[in-house]
């Protein structure tokens, strides 16, 4: 299976877990909008994603996953094997002592993510209960990062790709089921929610262990103390461990900015924290189809052709991975730029969302899309930092996109309240971007291949017939007037689309672009 099948498969199950999740989404909005409640359930959800985000997804895969591909590729499975036992159980034993003191200090995280709400009755007290339902999720999904980690090493694609659609049919089936039932009871509806993400996370790591097993590599996690600081001492785990410091600073400068934009949203509008993050789910489906995709991808395969000293094979691999992400990504850019307001309509205006939380979505959305290019790239341009172990660099780079970050929210938020939280984010990873990709070609891990400047330029044509054709449609109809005729709306939008798709795919064979290139890869 050659990179693109590869990274096709990722996209393919991920389209599906995006899909659930914008489900889950929708059914949320539906049932309860974006209301005290909405927000407290969002700030307490988003308490150990950021810690997922900051441990399992983001430090320590940086610094496992090339490790892990470096050792197997130089000295085999059995010395791997060994190192992924050691360094599970050191991180299970972190991952319990994390889930303890978070649970404890559930009042403190909640008041420095989001101390707005306390501006409601119950959002402080709601949101504090459901943080200490929902944080021991972080071990579920860290233990799973090591899980995929190992998986994508050893080219099991499928089963990491596959299982957030899990934890968003657990979600789905709470709201459903568990809402009506906690109603009875007398608690809020809403704290069903938490209930499904913890028996979701759960489910996400069971689903990974027959593979595991199968493939000979399930960890074997120590339990005395002797064998605990064995594990600790172990060079591979060490050196992963060495690499996570510099990480989890870049992490935690990344995931800083995100809890100072909670902070400020917060203290905005009631329903400001719901809008950005019923916007943030509609800009994770290009992110996540292309950018998570391709990284997942090609950050085992980069290792492996650096720990070969395959120099030109991992620029090759960069090249490919640029120049698909441009010509997938713009477009879906300019459709969140030109065609949001359809696009939130006829996705989340039904039930308690209505016209004022499409439009305060479609300007949340607006902002993401800006910078949409910049969010997708760093996927693809970061690993090519971490593949080589140099994760200084990455976070020299977090830290100034962080203050210009917060600069831009100074000047923008007074005159855009949350829509000025997206747009910063947008303008900061297209400054991210520009930096990581000037970086690897300072350090001559990247060389452009030619002919960049011809595809950009057939690329901007596309998409400039493409802004036409969405442009129209997108003033030509009433997309929350045509919310009495759901149907008719949802078939407009897909005719919008993928006539737009078909347009701007034509026009790029039109103008000369070749797929086989790209395709075959």
């Amino acid at each position: 299976m050659n990179l693109f099948q590869s990274a096709s498969l990722v996209s393919l199950l991920t389209l599906a877990s995006r899909v659930t999740g914008l489900a889950r989404e929708l059914l949320i909005a539906s049932q309860f909008g974006a209301s005290a409640l909405t927000d407290a359930f969002n700030v307490a959800f988003r308490i150990p994603n950021l810690f997922r985000r900051l441990f399992a997804e983001g430090t320590f895969s940086q610094a496992f996953v090339p490790v892990l591909a470096a050792t197997k590729a130089q000295h085999g499975e059995e010395q791997t094997r060994l190192l992924i036992d050691r360094v599970a159980t050191v991180l299970a034993w972190a991952l319990l002592t994390t889930s303890i003191v978070g649970i404890v200090g559930a009042p403190i995280l909640v008041w420095a993510l989001a101390s707005g709400l306390s501006q409601t009755e119950d959002g402080m007290t709601s949101a504090v209960l459901m943080t200490r339902w929902m944080f021991p999720y972080i071990a579920c999904m860290s233990m799973v990062a090591l899980s995929a980690g190992v998986l994508n090493t050893w080219k099991k694609f499928a089963i990491p790709a596959a299982t957030p659609v899990i934890l968003n049919v657990c979600v789905i089936s709470a709201a459903i089921w568990g809402g009506p039932w906690f109603t009875t009871l007398g608690v809020p509806p809403i704290f069903a929610l938490a209930m499904g993400v913890m028996i979701g996370g759960v489910l996400q790591l069971a689903i990974q262990i027959p593979v595991l097993y199968k493939i000979g590599m399930l960890p074997r996690i120590g339990l005395m103390p002797s064998t605990i600081a064995e594990s600790y001492k172990d060079t591979g785990t060490r050196k992963i461990l060495s690499l996570m410091a510099p990480a989890l600073f870049g992490m935690g400068v990344a995931q800083l900015s995100l809890l100072i934009n909670t902070q400020i949203a917060s203290h905005l509008a009631p329903g400001s924290v719901s809008w950005l993050s019923y916007a943030d789910r509609l800009m994770e489906f290009p992110t996540a189809l292309l950018g998570v995709a391709l990284g997942v991808v090609l950050m085992p395969q980069l290792s492996a052709a650096h720990a070969t000293k395959n120099i030109t094979h991992y620029s090759d691999m960069l090249d490919w991975g640029l120049r698909l992400v441009f010509l997938l990504t713009l477009p879906c850019a300019v459709a969140l730029l030109i065609f949001s307001k359809p696009l939130i309509s006829v996705i989340y205006h039904y039930g308690a969302f209505n016209a004022c939380d499409v439009m305060q979505t479609t300007l949340a959305l607006m902002g993401y899309g800006v910078g949409l290019l910049g969010l997708v790239s760093i996927k693809i341009l970061a690993p090519g930092f971490y593949a080589s172990q140099d994760i200084k660099t990455p976070v020299k780079i977090a830290i100034w996109v962080l203050i210009a970050t917060q600069i831009m929210n100074l000047i923008f938020v007074p005159y855009l309240a949350h829509a000025a939280l997206s747009l910063s984010i947008g303008l900061g990873a297209l400054l991210n971007a520009f930096w990581l990709l000037r970086g690897l070609r300072q350090k001559g891990y990247y060389q452009p291949k030619i002919g960049w400047m011809g595809f950009v330029i057939r690329v901007c044509v596309a998409c400039l017939f493409l802004s036409s054709w969405l442009g129209a449609w997108s003033y030509h109809l009433d997309w929350i007037l045509l919310r009495e005729q759901p149907f008719a709306r949802m078939g407009w939008m897909t005719l919008c689309l993928l006539g737009g798709a078909g347009l701007y795919f034509a026009t790029l064979r039109g103008v000369g672009i070749h797929f086989s290139a790209l395709f075959k890869n």
